[in-house]
């Protein structure tokens, strides 16, 4: 166990089958355009949780402006029969919608919030009020396209909104960083081309043999980029002391040494030497326009692995380093707890996640 753990924050109580789940685009509105993916994905959640999707004014509505994307949240937080929150997909400006949010309604009525990619804005948010939410769940990526929801997706969903277990983050064997169009109907019936993970390109661990738990904060490093520019980040570097740092890029695929640059402006903050581990994600390589060959995609890979793992060691050696697991802008998804604990074992090359 970590020495010192970061500030406790609440863990909003479960969702029960039959209760409502408020089905929002905070960020992008991916329903307007792919309403049959959109419809699928209400249909498989409804079906896998027992809970009761409920879409608000702005699920559907392009180009909502941020203080109508504001006031569908604050109304969801404020409405007691509202169980818990689910983010459609990210996006790119959701930074502007921070501003316009109710923070007693979220602290009056903590519930589970789940999102990943622009919704980082969210977590971050909801964290500085001292309340914990999940990294990952995008109704419109991981619900609605292909044959099936992933194994390792619906386990976590179903801790995240409804049993709060502890659960082992394993390997799902396989990988994909896009699907097909949203507009083919295959899209609803077929998954994108997946690649073969595990043993071939297994997860990578540095620094200390020891295991450390702590609560999580981070998630898409461009958008961390983006809160730390605006000055959200406004506690000392001391409110992550003892947390697991997460890390992962998205669709734009930035190069390696941008994601090296911006973790080493957060370890020029002070950030990087407070925690006990980082996670890091596998990270997407290709998209619709660029699929390069397999190997130099596996070559993109372990060039990030590579500056994230020097950078963090020059900040903080002692810091335990995982650097593969499939959360954030890859499928099949895993959700992660942000601000519940994780534990990366070095030792024996396990991790664990927290629901609760």
């Amino acid at each position: 166990m970590s020495e010192a753990l970061s500030r406790t924050l609440i863990a909003p109580p479960k969702a029960r089958p039959g209760d409502r789940v408020a089905v929002l685009s905070p960020s992008f509105a991916a329903p307007a355009l792919f309403a049959a993916v959109h419809e699928q994905a209400m249909r498989r959640l409804a079906e896998i949780t027992g809970l009761v999707p409920v879409e608000y004014p702005t699920t559907r509505r392009l180009g909502a402006s941020a203080h109508e994307r504001a006031a569908d949240l604050n109304a969801a937080f404020a409405d007691p029969s509202i169980r818990a929150i689910v983010a459609t997909i990210g996006g790119e400006d959701q930074i502007t919608v921070v501003p316009h949010l109710d923070a007693e309604a979220a602290r009056a009525d903590p519930k589970p919030f789940l999102g990943y990619s622009d919704n980082t804005n969210l977590t971050h948010w909801l964290w500085t009020l001292g309340i914990a939410s999940f990294y990952g769940g995008s109704t419109q990526v991981h619900l609605g396209p292909g044959p099936h929801v992933d194994a390792v997706h619906l386990a976590s969903l179903r801790a995240a909104l409804l049993t709060g277990e502890r659960l082992e983050l394993t390997d799902p064997g396989e990988s994909e960083d896009v699907g097909l169009d949203w507009n083919d109907p295959r899209a609803l019936t077929s998954f994108g081309e997946r690649e073969p993970t595990g043993p071939g390109e297994p997860w990578s661990w540095h620094g200390p043999a020891r295991e450390v738990t702590g609560p999580t904060w981070g998630g898409c490093i461009e958008v961390l980029q983006w809160i730390l520019t605006a000055g959200r980040f406004a506690g000392p570097p001391s409110d992550l002391a003892g947390a697991i740092l997460l890390v992962e890029t998205s669709e734009d695929l930035i190069p390696a040494r941008e994601v090296g640059w911006i973790l080493r402006s957060l370890g020029e903050r002070g950030l990087l030497a407070e925690v006990a581990g980082v996670l890091v994600a596998r990270p997407p390589t290709s998209d619709h326009d660029r699929r390069p060959e397999p190997a130099e995609r596996a070559r993109l890979r372990a060039e990030q692995r590579d500056v994230v793992v020097e950078t963090v060691a020059r900040y903080n050696p002692e810091a335990v380093v995982c650097v593969g697991v499939p959360f954030g802008h890859t499928r099949p998804q895993w959700i992660v707890p942000h601000g519940g604990l994780i534990t990366l074992d070095g030792a024996a090359r396990r991790v664990f996640a927290d629901y609760a």
